[in-house]
């Protein structure tokens, strides 16, 4: 039996002011296409499918654009989904009993009670039966109710206790979605500043890893990089897209998996689904900072301002200049809009602003605000404070001692 596992699909995020609807709807199709060439028998997206609890009415025609779309091209495919920590429970499982006559699953909340179970879809193949189990978010709060003693549970002891309520076999081949921050106490996953986790990623909402281990596959969602943790078949598949600078060096990817009979290992492959507009960071001095907008396209300086607005870098960029004279700056964003359409961010890393880490430690221990201020100053403007900038500063601080 073939798997595909994705997650994390955001549907709806910003990149700083950008929305990324465009580059969504891009990869999304990318996942479609790969679905027609590989012709997997389900498809796992392990939560965070919208990037807002009240997603907007874009946000929710991209999804069901994407749906329909897998249920036209890909008829026999299952589709199994869970709620992660973004989504909303009452909105993902709207007209889920519509839905499941097209082969499509959903599973938005944990048993909150010893009557409640988790969802579990029974597949075959030529080997014999598959079990999915279905394990949306999980606070310990979510499952109080199956604790004799709810006080203090822990997001491992919450887990642990959905999962030993549950009949499963493990003669049978099993497996599991589930979006949580897992990890064990020796192999602790890569996270990114993309990520909004619970409590604190690498806090006390680990879930133990080793709760998995007698799965054939655990489709994970909730980190955005691509990673196993401490199994082979324990996987985050990351996101479809950065979210961050901090992934532009990710390889996005979805995964593959080849279920063979019991005891055998499954075959795992990624499979790129990378968009052809980047996320990423470019460094250097303003002159060729300004060269490399052109770079990839090939317009040189001499060509019209017409072609140049034309051929300029959509990429999402965040730029660092390391110019050391600052007048060289004062005009920098104009012209680096002129070259690049999508910027998130310019920073300058100078021998100045170095300065600036470096002798924060000169401040010393029990200077007035009014004295560490003019250091700040002097360190900013590479000249001390005129008699009339005092006067004003003084009067500030005055005031603000006299408000307490």
């Amino acid at each position: 039996m073939r798997l595909f596992h994705i997650s994390d699909l955001h549907i709806g995020r910003y990149l700083h002011n950008y929305s990324l609807l465009e580059e969504q709807k891009e990869v999304l199709g990318r996942i479609i296409r790969l679905c027609t060439e590989y012709h997997p028998d389900v498809m796992m997206i392990a939560g965070d499918v919208f990037d807002k609890s009240v997603p907007s009415g874009e946000a929710y025609t991209v999804f069901d654009h994407f749906l329909n779309e897998l249920s036209e091209k890909m008829p026999d495919m299952t589709t199994l989904i869970i709620a992660g920590n973004h989504d909303s429970a009452e909105r993902l499982r709207y007209a889920s009993s519509f839905l499941e006559r097209h082969h499509i699953y959903i599973s938005v909340l944990p048993p909150a009670n010893e009557s409640e179970h988790l969802k579990c879809i029974t597949l075959t193949d030529d080997f014999g039966k598959v079990n999915f189990y279905l394990l949306p978010f999980i606070k310990p709060v979510y499952v109080r109710g199956l604790f004799e003693d709810p006080s203090g549970i822990t997001w491992s002891q919450a887990v642990e206790r959905v999962l030993e309520r549950e009949p499963i076999d493990y003669t049978e081949r099993n497996v599991i979605l589930s979006h949580q921050f897992y990890g064990t106490g020796e192999v602790r996953p890569e996270t990114c500043d993309s990520e909004q986790c619970t409590a604190s990623v690498g806090g006390s909402d680990m879930v133990s890893a080793d709760l998995l281990a007698g799965f054939e596959y655990a489709a994970l969602g909730h980190l955005h990089g691509a990673q196993k943790v401490a199994y082979s078949h324990v996987r985050y598949s990351g996101t479809p897209y950065p979210y961050s600078i901090s992934e532009e060096h990710h390889k996005k990817s979805l995964v593959m998996i080849d279920l063979g009979a019991k005891g055998e290992d499954a075959e795992i492959a990624l499979l790129p689904i990378e968009a052809d507009r980047k996320v990423r960071t470019v460094r250097g001095n303003l002159a060729d900072v300004l060269k490399d907008g052109w770079k990839s396209d090939g317009v040189q300086e001499e060509e019209s301002s017409a072609l140049k607005k034309q051929e300029k870098c959509g990429d999402y960029v965040s730029i660092v200049l390391t110019d050391d004279n600052d007048g060289l700056l004062t005009d920098a964003r104009d012209r680096l809009e002129e070259r690049y359409e999508r910027i998130l961010e310019i920073r300058v890393d100078n021998k100045r602003t170095r300065a600036q880490f470096t002798d924060t430690e000169d401040i010393q221990e029990g200077w007035s605000l009014s004295e560490a201020f003019q250091h700040f100053f002097s360190e900013m403007n590479q000249r001390d404070m005129n008699e009339q900038e005092a006067a004003v500063m003084r009067q500030i601080f005055e005031g603000m001692d006299e408000e307490g």
